[in-house]
């Protein structure tokens, strides 16, 4: 070993020992009588001090040492006389007596500091380098900690670790495929998966009651910053078990995970239904750190001469307590904030509940005092509140102002990312029907059971039919979702029927999962969680791009090693691919 100890381990225990260090150079400091060096690995970083009196060769040779310099050094443990609280190190220091530089390193393109002076596109294309950082290590370590909480959980909790394949067949629901070309199959591809759905579900027909696996997807979609073209999730399946089994399982296992990295506790989490979180929230994944519930107000706000109220399907605001004060600028950027096409919305009508007991509104040519309070009482406004209301189509209007929702509560401050309310989403329609290719798709996936109770409609009322799903919630933010699966074979084809699959397309994509249907297949439901998205909230951050060794940037580049790429001519032709270049 080049080294007896790491840079974070030595205290004041260790004084008068004789100790062998290595690592990078993090920063030099010349007080003319001394040298002072921060020696940094991956377990933090030591003081190495040098004097010009005792050894003045050594301490000229350290002074040309540049940062990130890879050293050995070999000295004495002794007590600091200037002590740094900030670090575990900090009460002692290396005088040293020997340096073997054991590789040289160029001026780096940015520090290696915790505030960086390198921007993103910068450090992502030095990833290797910004994976120096003590934020990044630290995002590194909550990642790895995270998985052995996971692990162990789970094998407390009976389930097997199986691993299922890269290379399988393209299947024409969900979103894009990547796919993979093969050489010895021509004219043929393989498909990465998007989840290992339908292998989990064989190995429930297999026996394995209770699998997971944290695995490798894979999703061809626009990025942002809870995307990437490359995932990890915490993937999960059971036999004989009922959605109520599965949600009490897993809440343990997420419970479990707050209480392991962020000592917090929980109580039951609580349970929503997607018809209420659209009504209340207009997302299928509310933030309930905080209120400002939708108020829908048909009732009281038609009929009074607004052709925006009027003849909108929808007309439904919030209310932001103690906002009555909003100056006319603030007023302004929030309707300019919600016709952004990003929001989508034609306008913003608001309503002032001054102190004096006043109410003005945008609007108030078109309605009276009573009107506006009659509109009040249903927001059970108060004196102070300012509310926000929005018109148009139902879903439409529900989404733009889930936004506004969000906005203020940013501009609130009740987003507070050191707070958690986690929650369930359940009662999910099973189908969603699309305008442009004029058919449904599955909310979820094909292979949802629907609730038994709605079965009979699948093909009479599908529109209505409620699926055996669920989605975990944590700040606004999906973390896991998953359902109970169809088993028999005669419900699955009816499935793909409803989906307008034809039997060929169905009998080549999913074949194999329908024989094994016949072979006793058991009652059956699973999860997915993403891993990703729950490190990147137990970090405090937006992104999971920070929690991924190598992520691709919102392009999907990985610009450190130059992917995608072009391929040669000949591993063209290997693997039967002729380029069609457009003019």
């Amino acid at each position: 070993m080049l080294r007896t100890h790491t840079c974070g381990e030595l205290n004041i225990n260790n004084v008068g020992s004789e100790v062998t260090l290595s690592g990078w150079v993090q920063r030099s400091r010349d007080l003319g009588g001394m040298t002072f060096i921060d020696l940094r690995d991956r377990y933090g970083i030591t003081q190495l001090a040098f004097n010009m009196e005792t050894n003045s060769d050594l301490c000229l040779k350290a002074r040309k040492l540049g940062r990130e310099y890879v050293i050995q050094v070999r000295g004495k443990v002794e007590e600091r006389s200037s002590k740094n609280t900030k670090i575990p190190t900090g009460d002692i220091e290396i005088v040293v007596d020997e340096i073997i530089i054991l590789n040289l390193s160029k001026t780096p393109p940015f520090t290696i500091e915790d505030n960086t002076d390198g921007g993103d596109e910068l450090r992502m294309k030095y990833r290797y380098l910004d994976l120096r950082r003590n934020q990044v290590k630290q995002n590194m370590e909550l990642r790895h900690r995270l998985s052995i909480i996971v692990r162990n959980y789970m094998n407390d909790m009976k389930f097997m670790e199986i691993e299922t394949p890269y290379l399988i067949n393209s299947t024409p629901e969900g979103a894009r495929d990547f796919v993979v070309p093969s050489r010895m199959n021509p004219n043929q591809f393989y498909a990465l998966p998007q989840s290992p759905q339908t292998f989990k579900q064989l190995l429930m027909v297999a026996g394995y009651d209770r699998y997971f696996q944290i695995v490798r997807c894979f999703r061809d979609e626009d990025l942002r910053a809870d995307r990437q073209p490359e995932f990890t999730q915490i993937d999960c399946e059971m036999s004989f078990v009922e959605q109520e089994d599965i949600l009490n399982l897993f809440e343990g296992l997420i419970k479990h995970l707050f209480k392991e990295i962020k000592q917090k506790e929980f109580s039951d989490f609580p349970r929503l239904t997607w018809a209420d979180a659209m009504k209340y929230y207009g997302s299928d994944k509310p933030d309930i750190r905080f209120g400002m519930k939708f108020v829908e107000l048909n009732d009281v706000a038609k009929g009074n001469g607004f052709s925006v109220f009027d003849d909108a399907e929808l007309v439904v605001g919030i209310c932001a307590e103690g906002c009555a004060e909003y100056t006319r600028k603030q007023l302004d950027e929030l309707v300019d904030f919600v016709k952004r096409p990003q929001v989508g919305a034609n306008g913003l009508v608001y309503i002032k509940y001054n102190t004096d007991g006043i109410l003005k509104s945008s609007v108030d040519k078109f309605f009276t005092q009573e009107q506006l309070l009659e509109i009040a009482k249903k927001f059970n406004a108060k004196e102070g509140d300012l509310m926000l209301i929005m018109a148009g189509r139902e879903e439409k209007t529900q989404v733009s102002l889930s936004v506004l929702r969000l906005e203020m509560g940013n501009r609130l401050g009740f987003r507070d990312p050191n707070k958690f309310s986690p929650l369930w989403v359940i009662d999910f329609p099973l189908l969603e029907w699309d305008e442009e290719t004029n058919r449904f798709y599955a909310k979820h996936h094909p292979f949802t059971a629907p609730k038994p109770e709605d079965y009979s409609m699948l093909f009479t009322n599908p529109k209505d039919v409620r699926a055996n799903a669920y989605d975990l919630v944590i700040n606004g933010v999906e973390v896991g979702g998953g359902s109970i699966r169809i088993y028999d074979r005669d419900m699955q084809n009816d499935m793909f029927k409803v989906l307008g699959m034809s039997k060929e397309v169905v009998n080549s994509q999913f074949g194999y999962l329908l024989n094994a249907f016949e072979y006793g297949a058991p009652p059956h439901g699973g999860i997915a969680f993403g891993f990703d998205r729950l490190c990147s909230i137990f970090g405090g951050v937006e992104s999971i791009r920070d929690f991924i060794a190598f992520p691709k940037n919102n392009n999907g580049r990985d610009t450190m090693a130059d992917a995608p790429s072009t391929i040669s001519q000949s591993q063209l032709d290997e693997l039967n691919i002729q380029l069609i270049v457009k003019e």
